[in-house]
Protein backbone atom coordinates (compact mmCIF):
# COMPACT_ATOMS: atom_id res chain seq x y z
CA UNK A 1 0.00 0.00 0.00
CA UNK A 2 0.98 3.45 -0.32
CA UNK A 3 1.95 5.10 3.05
CA UNK A 4 0.94 8.57 3.83
CA UNK A 5 3.85 10.71 3.23
CA UNK A 6 4.50 12.68 6.64
CA UNK A 7 8.11 15.13 6.05
CA UNK A 8 7.36 18.76 5.44
CA UNK A 9 3.40 18.55 5.69
CA UNK A 10 1.39 20.29 7.91
CA UNK A 11 -0.75 17.66 10.60
CA UNK A 12 -3.94 19.04 8.93
CA UNK A 13 -2.52 18.01 5.69
CA UNK A 14 -1.75 14.90 7.10
CA UNK A 15 -5.03 14.59 9.00
CA UNK A 16 -6.96 15.44 5.77
CA UNK A 17 -5.05 12.48 3.59
CA UNK A 18 -6.01 9.94 6.34
CA UNK A 19 -9.39 11.08 6.41
CA UNK A 20 -9.67 10.62 2.64
CA UNK A 21 -8.31 7.16 2.93
CA UNK A 22 -10.75 5.82 5.41
CA UNK A 23 -13.66 7.01 3.77
CA UNK A 24 -12.28 5.57 0.28
CA UNK A 25 -12.51 2.30 1.86
CA UNK A 26 -15.77 2.72 4.00
CA UNK A 27 -14.29 3.37 7.18
CA UNK A 28 -14.50 6.79 8.36
CA UNK A 29 -16.36 6.04 12.39
CA UNK A 30 -19.91 6.76 11.40
CA UNK A 31 -20.49 9.81 13.69
CA UNK A 32 -17.15 11.92 13.62
CA UNK A 33 -13.83 12.01 13.38
CA UNK A 34 -12.14 15.46 14.85
CA UNK A 35 -8.64 16.77 14.74
CA UNK A 36 -7.48 18.30 18.10
CA UNK A 37 -7.37 22.19 17.45
CA UNK A 38 -4.02 22.45 18.80
CA UNK A 39 -2.69 21.24 15.33
CA UNK A 40 -4.60 23.86 13.25
CA UNK A 41 -3.54 27.10 11.62
CA UNK A 42 -0.93 25.45 9.43
CA UNK A 43 1.24 23.67 12.65
CA UNK A 44 3.67 21.15 10.89
CA UNK A 45 3.48 17.15 11.93
CA UNK A 46 6.40 16.93 14.26
CA UNK A 47 9.52 15.64 12.44
CA UNK A 48 10.03 11.75 13.41
CA UNK A 49 6.74 11.49 15.12
CA UNK A 50 4.99 8.08 15.57
CA UNK A 51 1.47 7.58 15.47
CA UNK A 52 -0.53 4.79 17.78
CA UNK A 53 -4.25 4.57 18.41
CA UNK A 54 -6.16 3.29 21.50
CA UNK A 55 -9.92 2.25 21.23
CA UNK A 56 -12.38 1.70 23.93
CA UNK A 57 -15.71 2.31 25.54
CA UNK A 58 -16.51 5.91 26.39
CA UNK A 59 -18.05 7.44 29.45
CA UNK A 60 -21.58 7.76 27.37
CA UNK A 61 -22.90 6.27 24.78
CA UNK A 62 -20.93 4.70 21.64
CA UNK A 63 -16.91 3.61 21.19
CA UNK A 64 -14.48 6.60 21.06
CA UNK A 65 -11.09 5.90 18.83
CA UNK A 66 -8.33 8.50 20.06
CA UNK A 67 -5.16 8.54 18.02
CA UNK A 68 -1.73 10.07 19.43
CA UNK A 69 1.38 11.10 18.38
CA UNK A 70 4.29 10.39 20.30
CA UNK A 71 8.00 12.44 19.50
CA UNK A 72 11.63 13.12 20.69
CA UNK A 73 12.63 16.86 21.84
CA UNK A 74 15.94 16.79 23.26
CA UNK A 75 16.32 13.19 24.26
CA UNK A 76 12.52 13.52 26.07
CA UNK A 77 9.34 11.77 24.94
CA UNK A 78 6.44 14.28 23.82
CA UNK A 79 2.88 12.65 23.67
CA UNK A 80 0.25 14.36 22.45
CA UNK A 81 -3.18 13.71 21.07
CA UNK A 82 -3.67 14.31 17.30
CA UNK A 83 -7.44 13.21 16.50
CA UNK A 84 -10.94 11.76 18.09
CA UNK A 85 -13.30 9.03 16.00
CA UNK A 86 -16.11 7.93 17.87
CA UNK A 87 -18.99 5.56 16.85
CA UNK A 88 -23.08 5.64 17.22
CA UNK A 89 -23.42 1.81 18.62
CA UNK A 90 -21.52 -0.08 21.62
CA UNK A 91 -22.05 -3.20 20.47
CA UNK A 92 -19.27 -6.11 20.16
CA UNK A 93 -19.28 -5.47 16.38
CA UNK A 94 -19.47 -2.14 16.82
CA UNK A 95 -15.87 -2.63 18.84
CA UNK A 96 -14.80 -4.77 16.04
CA UNK A 97 -15.18 -2.31 13.66
CA UNK A 98 -13.11 0.42 15.87
CA UNK A 99 -10.08 -1.42 16.26
CA UNK A 100 -10.00 -2.36 12.51
CA UNK A 101 -10.35 1.47 11.83
CA UNK A 102 -7.67 1.41 14.35
CA UNK A 103 -5.30 -1.40 12.07
CA UNK A 104 -5.85 0.82 8.94
CA UNK A 105 -4.60 4.38 10.55
CA UNK A 106 -1.61 2.37 11.42
CA UNK A 107 -1.13 0.46 8.17
CA UNK A 108 -1.91 3.90 6.49
CA UNK A 109 1.16 5.72 8.11
CA UNK A 110 3.23 2.46 8.58
CA UNK A 111 2.29 -0.09 5.77
CA UNK A 112 2.32 -3.89 7.01
CA UNK A 113 4.66 -5.22 4.22
CA UNK A 114 1.83 -7.08 2.31
CA UNK A 115 -1.87 -7.16 1.67
CA UNK A 116 -3.70 -3.42 3.14
CA UNK A 117 -6.52 -5.32 5.52
CA UNK A 118 -6.61 -8.84 6.00
CA UNK A 119 -9.42 -8.66 8.45
CA UNK A 120 -12.88 -7.60 6.33
CA UNK A 121 -15.70 -6.82 8.44
CA UNK A 122 -19.25 -8.07 6.47
CA UNK A 123 -22.60 -7.02 7.03
CA UNK A 124 -24.29 -3.44 8.39
CA UNK A 125 -21.42 -1.84 10.32
CA UNK A 126 -24.15 -1.17 13.39
CA UNK A 127 -25.60 -4.66 13.11
CA UNK A 128 -25.00 -6.54 16.33
CA UNK A 129 -25.10 -9.95 14.59
CA UNK A 130 -21.96 -8.78 12.38
CA UNK A 131 -18.69 -11.24 12.35
CA UNK A 132 -15.45 -10.61 11.21
CA UNK A 133 -13.23 -13.05 9.30
CA UNK A 134 -10.08 -13.89 8.88
CA UNK A 135 -8.81 -14.78 5.11
CA UNK A 136 -5.24 -16.29 4.29
CA UNK A 137 -3.63 -15.28 1.30
CA UNK A 138 -5.30 -18.06 -1.13
CA UNK A 139 -9.16 -16.99 0.63
CA UNK A 140 -8.47 -13.51 -0.17
CA UNK A 141 -7.50 -14.12 -3.72
CA UNK A 142 -11.09 -16.02 -3.95
CA UNK A 143 -12.82 -13.04 -2.68
CA UNK A 144 -11.01 -10.62 -4.82
CA UNK A 145 -11.51 -12.68 -7.89
CA UNK A 146 -15.90 -12.42 -6.67
CA UNK A 147 -15.92 -9.42 -6.47
CA UNK A 148 -14.07 -8.48 -9.46
CA UNK A 149 -16.59 -10.47 -11.20
CA UNK A 150 -19.47 -8.11 -9.77
CA UNK A 151 -17.81 -5.14 -10.50
CA UNK A 152 -17.91 -6.03 -14.04
CA UNK A 153 -21.60 -7.03 -13.85
CA UNK A 154 -22.15 -3.93 -11.54
CA UNK A 155 -20.69 -1.16 -13.11
CA UNK A 156 -23.00 1.78 -12.09
CA UNK A 157 -22.98 0.81 -8.26
CA UNK A 158 -19.63 -0.36 -7.43
CA UNK A 159 -18.79 1.96 -4.35
CA UNK A 160 -19.28 -0.80 -1.98
CA UNK A 161 -17.00 -3.32 -3.84
CA UNK A 162 -14.55 -1.28 -4.48
CA UNK A 163 -14.28 -0.23 -0.71
CA UNK A 164 -14.03 -4.04 0.10
CA UNK A 165 -10.72 -4.07 -2.54
CA UNK A 166 -8.91 -1.27 -1.10
CA UNK A 167 -9.28 -2.63 2.36
CA UNK A 168 -7.59 -5.47 0.78
CA UNK A 169 -4.95 -4.46 -1.66
CA UNK A 170 -3.96 -0.82 -0.26
CA UNK A 171 -5.40 0.98 -3.59
CA UNK A 172 -7.23 -0.19 -6.91
CA UNK A 173 -3.63 -0.07 -8.89
CA UNK A 174 -2.84 -2.98 -6.42
CA UNK A 175 -6.17 -4.60 -7.12
CA UNK A 176 -5.49 -4.33 -11.41
CA UNK A 177 -1.99 -5.23 -10.92
CA UNK A 178 -3.20 -8.49 -8.39
CA UNK A 179 -6.09 -9.49 -10.86
CA UNK A 180 -4.91 -8.00 -14.22
CA UNK A 181 -4.48 -11.01 -15.82
CA UNK A 182 -8.63 -11.65 -15.41
CA UNK A 183 -10.05 -9.79 -18.67
CA UNK A 184 -11.57 -6.75 -16.43
CA UNK A 185 -13.41 -4.65 -18.84
CA UNK A 186 -12.48 -1.15 -16.92
CA UNK A 187 -12.63 2.21 -19.11
CA UNK A 188 -10.33 4.82 -19.09
CA UNK A 189 -12.71 6.95 -17.24
CA UNK A 190 -13.44 4.05 -14.75
CA UNK A 191 -9.57 4.57 -14.51
CA UNK A 192 -9.22 8.32 -14.01
CA UNK A 193 -11.47 7.98 -11.51
CA UNK A 194 -9.61 5.36 -9.88
CA UNK A 195 -6.25 7.05 -10.01
CA UNK A 196 -8.07 9.92 -8.44
CA UNK A 197 -9.05 7.78 -5.69
CA UNK A 198 -5.69 6.41 -5.39
CA UNK A 199 -3.52 9.46 -5.63
CA UNK A 200 -1.98 8.12 -8.54
CA UNK A 201 -0.68 11.01 -10.13
CA UNK A 202 1.24 9.26 -13.24
CA UNK A 203 -1.60 7.12 -13.68
CA UNK A 204 -3.68 9.89 -14.04
CA UNK A 205 -1.74 12.19 -16.28
CA UNK A 206 -1.91 9.27 -18.66
CA UNK A 207 -5.48 8.66 -18.97
CA UNK A 208 -6.78 11.94 -18.59
CA UNK A 209 -6.09 13.02 -22.19
CA UNK A 210 -8.63 10.28 -23.24
CA UNK A 211 -11.13 11.21 -21.61
CA UNK A 212 -11.14 15.17 -21.26
CA UNK A 213 -14.59 15.02 -22.77
CA UNK A 214 -15.76 13.65 -19.16
CA UNK A 215 -14.07 16.75 -17.88
CA UNK A 216 -17.14 17.92 -15.58
CA UNK A 217 -16.87 14.22 -13.42
CA UNK A 218 -13.24 14.41 -13.05
CA UNK A 219 -13.11 18.07 -11.69
CA UNK A 220 -15.87 17.26 -9.05
CA UNK A 221 -13.70 13.86 -8.13
CA UNK A 222 -10.52 15.52 -8.31
CA UNK A 223 -12.23 18.65 -6.20
CA UNK A 224 -12.97 16.34 -3.38
CA UNK A 225 -8.81 15.18 -3.37
CA UNK A 226 -7.15 16.16 -0.62
CA UNK A 227 -3.55 17.33 -0.87
CA UNK A 228 -0.85 18.48 -3.32
CA UNK A 229 -1.95 15.83 -5.47
CA UNK A 230 -5.68 16.95 -5.45
CA UNK A 231 -4.29 20.38 -6.36
CA UNK A 232 -2.43 19.25 -9.67
CA UNK A 233 -5.30 17.31 -10.57
CA UNK A 234 -7.36 19.97 -10.45
CA UNK A 235 -4.96 22.06 -12.42
CA UNK A 236 -4.39 19.61 -15.16
CA UNK A 237 -8.13 19.50 -15.77
CA UNK A 238 -8.66 22.82 -16.37
CA UNK A 239 -5.73 23.37 -18.15
CA UNK A 240 -7.15 20.52 -20.75
CA UNK A 241 -10.55 21.32 -20.59
CA UNK A 242 -12.73 23.82 -22.90
CA UNK A 243 -15.05 24.41 -20.53
CA UNK A 244 -16.93 22.78 -17.37
CA UNK A 245 -21.15 23.04 -16.86
CA UNK A 246 -22.30 25.50 -14.18
CA UNK A 247 -23.72 22.77 -12.29
CA UNK A 248 -20.82 20.87 -12.56
CA UNK A 249 -18.59 23.50 -11.88
CA UNK A 250 -20.25 24.31 -8.26
CA UNK A 251 -20.55 20.84 -7.08
CA UNK A 252 -16.95 21.18 -7.59
CA UNK A 253 -16.66 24.13 -4.99
CA UNK A 254 -19.01 21.87 -2.68
CA UNK A 255 -16.40 19.49 -2.37
CA UNK A 256 -13.86 21.54 -2.10
CA UNK A 257 -15.31 23.50 0.94
CA UNK A 258 -16.60 19.54 2.30
CA UNK A 259 -13.01 19.00 2.19
CA UNK A 260 -11.91 22.42 4.10
CA UNK A 261 -9.68 23.21 1.57
CA UNK A 262 -9.64 27.71 1.16
CA UNK A 263 -7.17 27.81 -1.10
CA UNK A 264 -8.62 25.04 -3.87
CA UNK A 265 -11.91 27.02 -3.16
CA UNK A 266 -10.24 30.33 -3.99
CA UNK A 267 -8.82 28.78 -7.17
CA UNK A 268 -12.07 27.37 -8.36
CA UNK A 269 -13.41 31.03 -7.85
CA UNK A 270 -11.21 32.75 -9.63
CA UNK A 271 -11.06 30.27 -12.72
CA UNK A 272 -14.66 30.35 -12.89
CA UNK A 273 -15.45 33.24 -15.36
CA UNK A 274 -12.75 31.73 -17.41
CA UNK A 275 -13.77 27.82 -17.10
CA UNK A 276 -17.41 27.94 -16.74
CA UNK A 277 -18.63 30.86 -18.31
CA UNK A 278 -22.80 29.91 -18.07
CA UNK A 279 -22.76 30.02 -14.65
CA UNK A 280 -25.11 32.56 -13.19
CA UNK A 281 -23.76 36.24 -11.33
CA UNK A 282 -25.28 34.77 -8.42
CA UNK A 283 -22.24 31.60 -8.49
CA UNK A 284 -19.83 33.56 -6.63
CA UNK A 285 -22.27 34.61 -3.51
CA UNK A 286 -23.63 30.90 -3.04
CA UNK A 287 -20.40 29.91 -2.69
CA UNK A 288 -19.36 32.43 0.10
CA UNK A 289 -22.76 32.08 1.72
CA UNK A 290 -22.14 27.63 1.40
CA UNK A 291 -18.52 28.32 2.76
CA UNK A 292 -19.36 30.03 5.76
CA UNK A 293 -22.39 27.88 6.99
CA UNK A 294 -20.10 24.85 6.47
CA UNK A 295 -17.07 26.34 7.43
CA UNK A 296 -17.00 29.92 8.51
CA UNK A 297 -13.20 30.50 8.91
CA UNK A 298 -13.22 29.32 5.06
CA UNK A 299 -16.12 31.65 4.81
CA UNK A 300 -14.59 34.50 6.25
CA UNK A 301 -11.17 34.39 4.08
CA UNK A 302 -13.41 33.93 1.22
CA UNK A 303 -15.38 36.97 1.60
CA UNK A 304 -12.08 38.90 2.14
CA UNK A 305 -10.49 38.08 -0.62
CA UNK A 306 -13.48 38.49 -2.83
CA UNK A 307 -13.74 42.12 -4.72
CA UNK A 308 -16.99 44.44 -4.12
CA UNK A 309 -18.36 43.73 -7.56
CA UNK A 310 -18.27 39.90 -6.23
CA UNK A 311 -20.26 40.72 -3.32
CA UNK A 312 -22.76 43.45 -4.58
CA UNK A 313 -23.68 40.55 -6.74
CA UNK A 314 -24.44 37.45 -3.48
CA UNK A 315 -27.65 37.45 -2.25
CA UNK A 316 -28.34 39.28 1.16
CA UNK A 317 -28.71 36.43 2.69
CA UNK A 318 -25.15 35.88 2.98
CA UNK A 319 -25.09 39.11 5.37
CA UNK A 320 -28.77 37.91 7.09
CA UNK A 321 -26.48 34.76 8.10
CA UNK A 322 -23.47 36.42 9.53
CA UNK A 323 -25.71 38.56 11.38
CA UNK A 324 -27.21 35.79 12.40
CA UNK A 325 -23.48 34.94 14.22
CA UNK A 326 -23.17 38.44 15.57
CA UNK A 327 -20.36 38.12 13.46
CA UNK A 328 -19.80 42.08 13.64
CA UNK A 329 -16.45 41.98 11.33
CA UNK A 330 -17.56 39.85 7.96
CA UNK A 331 -20.91 41.70 8.60
CA UNK A 332 -19.63 45.49 8.09
CA UNK A 333 -16.88 43.99 5.76
CA UNK A 334 -19.99 42.81 3.36
CA UNK A 335 -21.56 45.80 3.74
CA UNK A 336 -18.45 47.89 2.67
CA UNK A 337 -18.09 45.95 -0.21
CA UNK A 338 -21.50 46.89 -1.47
CA UNK A 339 -24.03 43.90 -0.65
CA UNK A 340 -27.58 44.70 -1.73
CA UNK A 341 -29.77 44.41 0.97
CA UNK A 342 -32.76 47.04 0.31
CA UNK A 343 -35.15 44.70 0.15
CA UNK A 344 -34.23 42.47 2.75
CA UNK A 345 -33.09 44.75 5.26
CA UNK A 346 -36.13 44.00 7.71
CA UNK A 347 -35.24 40.06 8.45
CA UNK A 348 -31.36 41.52 9.03
CA UNK A 349 -32.42 44.35 11.13
CA UNK A 350 -35.02 42.15 13.55
CA UNK A 351 -32.33 39.47 13.86
CA UNK A 352 -29.74 41.84 15.20
CA UNK A 353 -32.06 43.62 17.37
CA UNK A 354 -33.95 40.68 18.73
CA UNK A 355 -30.54 39.02 19.79
CA UNK A 356 -28.85 40.04 23.18
CA UNK A 357 -30.17 43.62 22.02
CA UNK A 358 -27.23 44.17 19.84
CA UNK A 359 -28.59 47.47 18.56
CA UNK A 360 -24.96 48.90 18.24
CA UNK A 361 -24.03 46.50 15.50
CA UNK A 362 -27.44 47.49 13.63
CA UNK A 363 -26.67 50.80 14.36
CA UNK A 364 -22.70 50.71 13.22
CA UNK A 365 -24.00 48.86 9.59
CA UNK A 366 -26.99 51.21 8.89
CA UNK A 367 -23.93 54.25 9.60
CA UNK A 368 -21.46 52.18 7.40
CA UNK A 369 -23.57 51.66 3.96
CA UNK A 370 -26.00 49.41 4.61
CA UNK A 371 -29.11 49.85 2.39
CA UNK A 372 -33.00 50.16 3.28
CA UNK A 373 -35.41 50.56 0.54
CA UNK A 374 -37.66 53.21 0.37
CA UNK A 375 -40.58 51.38 0.39
CA UNK A 376 -39.21 48.89 3.49
CA UNK A 377 -41.59 50.34 6.16
CA UNK A 378 -41.41 46.57 8.02
CA UNK A 379 -37.76 48.14 8.72
CA UNK A 380 -38.55 51.09 10.27
CA UNK A 381 -41.07 49.61 12.41
CA UNK A 382 -38.65 46.84 13.52
CA UNK A 383 -36.75 49.72 14.89
CA UNK A 384 -39.67 51.24 16.45
CA UNK A 385 -40.36 47.89 17.63
CA UNK A 386 -37.58 47.29 19.88
CA UNK A 387 -36.98 51.00 21.01
CA UNK A 388 -33.92 51.39 18.52
CA UNK A 389 -34.32 55.19 17.62
CA UNK A 390 -30.67 55.89 16.78
CA UNK A 391 -31.44 53.16 13.98
CA UNK A 392 -34.83 54.27 12.88
CA UNK A 393 -33.04 57.72 12.18
CA UNK A 394 -30.67 56.53 10.41
CA UNK A 395 -33.42 54.88 7.95
CA UNK A 396 -35.08 58.33 7.65
CA UNK A 397 -31.87 59.93 6.77
CA UNK A 398 -31.39 56.88 4.05
CA UNK A 399 -35.05 58.92 2.44
CA UNK A 400 -37.68 56.69 3.64
CA UNK A 401 -40.22 59.19 4.23
CA UNK A 402 -42.26 59.40 7.47
CA UNK A 403 -45.63 60.43 6.92
CA UNK A 404 -45.77 57.61 4.37
CA UNK A 405 -44.17 55.25 6.81
CA UNK A 406 -47.16 56.91 9.17
CA UNK A 407 -50.23 55.94 6.78
CA UNK A 408 -48.56 52.27 6.39
CA UNK A 409 -48.40 52.19 10.25
CA UNK A 410 -51.96 53.01 10.77
CA UNK A 411 -53.10 50.39 8.15
CA UNK A 412 -51.13 47.68 9.63
CA UNK A 413 -52.10 48.55 13.21
CA UNK A 414 -48.75 48.98 13.92
CA UNK A 415 -49.03 52.46 15.28
CA UNK A 416 -50.25 51.37 18.49
CA UNK A 417 -48.18 51.91 21.70
CA UNK A 418 -45.64 53.27 20.01
CA UNK A 419 -46.86 57.59 20.62
CA UNK A 420 -43.35 58.61 22.08
CA UNK A 421 -40.95 56.67 19.64
CA UNK A 422 -43.48 58.21 16.97
CA UNK A 423 -43.06 62.08 17.84
CA UNK A 424 -39.47 61.59 18.19
CA UNK A 425 -39.15 60.50 14.77
CA UNK A 426 -41.63 63.19 13.28
CA UNK A 427 -39.28 66.06 15.07
CA UNK A 428 -36.29 64.26 13.72
CA UNK A 429 -37.70 63.87 10.25
CA UNK A 430 -39.26 67.73 10.48
CA UNK A 431 -35.79 68.74 11.02
CA UNK A 432 -34.28 66.94 8.53
CA UNK A 433 -37.00 68.28 5.80
CA UNK A 434 -36.32 72.11 7.16
CA UNK A 435 -32.45 71.61 6.89
CA UNK A 436 -32.93 70.33 3.33
CA UNK A 437 -35.37 72.81 2.36
CA UNK A 438 -32.81 75.84 3.58
CA UNK A 439 -30.09 74.31 2.15
CA UNK A 440 -32.21 73.98 -1.28
CA UNK A 441 -32.71 77.72 -1.26
CA UNK A 442 -31.38 80.60 -3.84
CA UNK A 443 -27.80 81.62 -2.84
CA UNK A 444 -25.35 84.95 -3.88
CA UNK A 445 -22.50 84.54 -3.44
CA UNK A 446 -22.84 81.36 -1.79
CA UNK A 447 -24.46 82.26 1.22
CA UNK A 448 -27.88 80.58 1.57
CA UNK A 449 -30.64 83.10 1.97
Amino acid sequence: MNVIELENRTAEEVFKELKYRLDTIGYLPDEYILMDKEWSNGKMFPEGADIFCTTDYGGSEGIYLDCYLKWYENGNPITKSFFTGKTLGDSGSDMDRMFLISSAITKAFHGDGGQYDRYMRLGEPDSAGGMTLHLNVDEQRVFIEALAAQRERLLESTVQTEQLLRRMTGSITAYMDLVGRYPLRVSDFDKAILAIHDGNLDAFKDVMPRVIDRADDLLVAAAGRPGAVGDKMCLLIHAGAHGFSGEAYLAACKAAIKLGDTNRVQFLLEQAPRSAPTLDESFHGEVLELAYQKKPHMGKALIGQSTAEQIAASQPSLLYRTAREEDFPTSLELVRKGIQTEKYADQILRTLLSSQRREWMASSLLESGMKVGADNYPALYTCIHFDALDCAKKILDQGVDFEQYRQWAVEHGKDQGVEEAMGALREHWESKQAAQEQSDGPTLGGISL
